[in-house]
Formats: C-alpha cells, sequence, structure tokens
C-alpha cells in the first residue's frame, strides 16, 4: 500500500485549514482538558488521604482504585451509558450523546490514574516535611499543601498521563458521545471511524496530532521538572 499519497493529503488538510478536521481536534482537546480540569483537585485530595490518614477500609480502597485502573473502558462507557439514558437515574439531564457526557467518562477513566499517581508520590516522600511543617505551627490543611508541593514533580506526571488517558480514549467515548459528525466526534473516534471507510488521509492527521500532543504535554513536564528532567 503506498502511503505518501494519504500523507501528502493529511498535511493538506492539516495545514489547508479544513474546518471539519479542526472542529474534531478543538472538541478532543477542550473535553480532556476540562475533564482534567474538573477531576484532578478531587483526586489528588483523595490520593493524599488514602496515603497519609490510617483508617478502617483504607487498604481495601487502594486496591479498589488500583483495580479501577485496569477496568475495561468500555465497561465504564457502558455503565455511564445506562445512568444518562432516558431511563436512567440521570436521564433528566439530557447528556448523552453531548460533549458533556464524554467529558464525564474522561473524568471517570482518569480519576484513579490520578489519586494511584498521587498515592505514590506521597508516600515516596519525606515524612518529616509534613511532620515539620506541623510543628513550625502549620494547619492540617497547610501541612498537606507543603507534602504536595514538595512531591509536584509526581503530581504533574499523574495530571499528564491522566490528559493522555482521556485524550486517547476510543470505547467510551463512542458509547457515551455515539460519534456525531460535527457535535461528539473527536480524534479517536474519527481515526477509527475514517481507517474503516478506507480515508487514510484523515486518520493519519488526526493520528500526526494526536502524537504531537502527547509528546508536546510530555516535553512540557520535562521542562517543567527543570534540566534534571531534561536528561
Amino acid at each position: 500500500m503506498d502511503l505518501l499519497e494519504p500523507t501528502r493529503q493529511a498535511f493538506a488538510l492539516l495545514f489547508g485549514g479544513d474546518p471539519e478536521l479542526w472542529q474534531i481536534i478543538w472538541l478532543s482537546l477542550w473535553v480532556s482538558v476540562a475533564a482534567i480540569a474538573l477531576v484532578a483537585a478531587p483526586s489528588i485530595a483523595l490520593g493524599f488521604l488514602l496515603a497519609k490518614k490510617r483508617f478502617p477500609g483504607q487498604r481495601a480502597a487502594v486496591v479498589l482504585v488500583q483495580a479501577l485502573l485496569s477496568f475495561p473502558t468500555v465497561v465504564i462507557g457502558l455503565v455511564i451509558y445506562l445512568l444518562l439514558s432516558r431511563r436512567g437515574p440521570l436521564g433528566s439531564f439530557d447528556l448523552l450523546f453531548t460533549p458533556w457526557a464524554i467529558m464525564v467518562g474522561y473524568m471517570v477513566i482518569a480519576f484513579p490514574i490520578l489519586v494511584v499517581f498521587t498515592i505514590a508520590a506521597v508516600q515516596g516522600a519525606d515524612p518529616r516535611v509534613y511532620e515539620t511543617a506541623r510543628c513550625l505551627g502549620a494547619g492540617r490543611f497547610a501541612a498537606s499543601l507543603t507534602t504536595l508541593r514538595e512531591v509536584r514533580f509526581g503530581i504533574l506526571a499523574a495530571v499528564v498521563n491522566g490528559f493522555g488517558r482521556a485524550i486517547s480514549e476510543v470505547g467510551c467515548a463512542i458509547m457515551v458521545g455515539g460519534n456525531i459528525a460535527g457535535l461528539t466526534r473527536n480524534i479517536p473516534t474519527a481515526i477509527a471511524l475514517e481507517t474503516t471507510k478506507g480515508d487514510f488521509a484523515q486518520g493519519i492527521a488526526l493520528g500526526f496530532v494526536l502524537m504531537v500532543v502527547a509528546l508536546g504535554v510530555n516535553v512540557l513536564l520535562a521542562l517543567l521538572q527543570g534540566q534534571g528532567g531534561l536528561r
């Protein structure tokens, strides 16, 4: 199969400003960013709580969150579909087959990633950071923020991984979004559809954008980490 011509057409679509293509790209970006922005704070807070506090059922809660990492995203999509369908408990909100439904799915998928990465980062931190902050008169909340600041690069890695998982998700997005042109069609679902149809040009163009975004966020993380992160 000759890939040169589809690749040429792909870059022509990208740099020619094809409105359909860029609408798909924009939808993927804003839904993924919004999902991570909404789920990050509660996920990081829960991860910190599970890492620092001792309470009955803590170990079971950690195991459950870790198990969610390997949960099939299609099943997650199915559960959300049932919740948002007209006969579901949240059907009155009319969110199914909208970008908001995809956002909910992305939040559920990114949630365990953010929690587990935060647990690992906080448990790997020097416990004296929190204790010293408390001894110096900081409240529990301020001491917790001090610890999170110490492990900020681990937290940033969690956010980057959550974003990468969300923006590349296919199964859940199709289940709850319906892959509707001009409304819920995003980069992964469009790649799957267009490749199946034999339109390799658009698939290559969108795949290229996805790789650029993935590379870009990881380079940004390395830059934020400083010179040590670039080695």
